[in-house]
C-alpha cells in the first residue's frame, strides 16, 4: 500500500525532534483518525471548526478519557504547528483536566500474596517495580550496564520526560539479578553465534553507539524471545518483552491472590512511594526516586498514608466496648 506524503512528512518532523517511537505511532494515529473523520481533507484545508468536531466526536460519541481527548489534540496540535507551519489559535477547546485520582496501593501482605503466584522473570520484574518504584517501560527497558552493584543502584536511563535518574538497588535481588545476568549473557552468546547480537536503541544511539551495540553490557535485561527489525534503521535485532507479556501474568497472579483492588504494573510504583513516606522517608528523597519533576506529584501519595491524618480517630472506635460488640452480635 502506498505511503501518504504527508503523514511521511510528519513522521519525519517526530524522528528529527527525537520523540520516542511509542509516541510517533500514537501521534500517528490520532493524525490518520482525525483526517479519516473529516473526509480525507488535507489538515492545511481544515481548521479550527473541524478541530472542535472531532473533539466532540471523542467526547459524546467514543467517550473517551479527558487523558485520550488531550492526547487527541496534542497530536494535532504538533501537526499543525511543526508540520503544516500554522498556529492554531482560539480553539474553542482546552485541555481537558484529567480528575484527581488517590491511588490504588497495596500493604506488605497484598504485595507478598501477588508475588506468591508469579515465576521466573516476571516475579522479578515485579519486585523491580515495587522495591525501586520503576514505571513497567523504564523496568523493561533497563540493561545489563544500568545495574551498578557495587554502588547498589539502578540508572534509569531516559525515564519519563527523557530524564536520568538512579534509584535504589533491593539488596536481598541481587542473587537474581545476576542469574538473570547470566541468561542474557548465554542468549547473546548464541546470537553472535547465529550472526546477530544487535540490541534495538533509539536512532541517535544507534548512529553514535553503533560498534557496541554488540556488547552484552547494552543487552537489555528482560530481552524478547524473538529476534525482530528496528522500525527506524532496518537492522535485525533483540528487543524487550513486551508489556502485555507482563501484564497478563500480573492479571493471573492478581486472580489467584484473592486481592480484591484493581492491580496493574504501576500499582508497585504507588505502593513504594506510599511505604516509604509511612516509613518516614523525606518526600523530596521520594520525588527524586520517581524521577518525578513537581512536588505536587508526589504529594499525591500524602493522601493515602494514614499518619498525616495527625492521630484522627474514627467516632466509631470511641464507642464503648459493650455498644461495638453489641451491634457486632445483632448484625451477624
Amino acid at each position: 500500500m502506498a505511503k501518504s506524503p504527508f503523514i511521511e512528512s510528519v513522521r519525519k518532523e517526530l524522528r528529527t525532534r527525537q520523540y520516542s517511537y511509542r509516541t510517533e505511532k500514537t501521534y500517528l494515529h490520532w493524525i490518520r483518525y482525525f483526517i479519516r473523520f473529516n473526509d480525507y481533507k488535507h489538515p492545511d484545508m481544515m481548521g479550527n471548526a473541524e478541530i472542535e468536531r472531532f473533539l466532540s466526536h471523542l467526547a459524546v460519541n467514543r467517550e473517551v478519557s479527558a487523558a485520550t481527548q488531550n492526547l487527541a489534540l496534542c497530536a494535532i496540535i504538533f501537526m499543525y504547528r511543526h508540520v503544516v507551519g500554522r498556529e492554531i489559535e482560539g480553539l474553542n477547546y482546552s485541555y481537558t483536566r484529567a480528575p484527581r485520582n488517590i491511588p490504588t496501593v497495596l500493604d506488605q501482605e497484598e504485595v507478598a500474596k501477588i508475588l506468591a503466584h508469579m515465576t521466573g522473570k516476571y516475579w522479578l520484574i515485579a519486585v523491580l517495580l515495587y522495591g525501586c518504584g520503576l514505571r513497567l517501560q523504564e523496568a523493561l527497558s533497563m540493561r545489563v550496564k544500568d545495574i551498578d552493584f557495587s554502588l547498589k543502584s539502578i540508572l534509569v536511563f531516559r525515564g519519563k520526560g527523557r530524564k536520568d535518574r538512579y534509584t535504589l538497588l533491593p539488596q536481598s535481588l541481587v542473587p537474581r539479578l545476576q542469574a538473570q545476568i547470566t541468561y542474557v549473557e548465554k542468549r547473546h552468546a548464541q546470537d553472535l553465534v547465529e550472526g546477530a547480537g544487535m540490541t534495538s536503541v533509539p536512532s541517535s544511539l544507534y548512529r553514535k553507539y553503533k560498534g557496541v551495540m554488540t556488547d552484552v553490557a547494552w543487552q537489555y535485561l528482560f530481552p524478547s524471545t524473538t529476534l525482530c527489525r528496528h522500525p527506524h534503521d532496518g537492522y535485525v535485532c533483540r528487543h524487550h518483552i513486551h508489556a502485555t507479556s507482563f501484564a497478563k501474568q500480573l492479571r493471573k497472579a492478581v486472580l489467584k491472590s484473592g486481592v480484591k483492588k484493581r492491580v496493574t504494573a504501576h500499582t508497585f510504583r504507588h505502593s513504594f512511594a506510599t511505604r516509604l513516606l509511612q516509613k518516614g522517608t523525606d518526600i523530596r528523597t521520594v520525588q527524586e526516586l520517581l524521577g518525578h519533576s513537581d512536588l505536587k506529584k508526589t504529594e499525591i501519595y500524602t493522601h493515602v498514608v494514614g499518619d498525616r491524618r495527625a492521630g484522627t480517630t474514627s467516632p466509631a472506635d470511641m464507642l464503648p466496648g459493650s455498644k461495638v460488640e453489641e451491634a457486632q452480635a445483632s448484625y451477624v
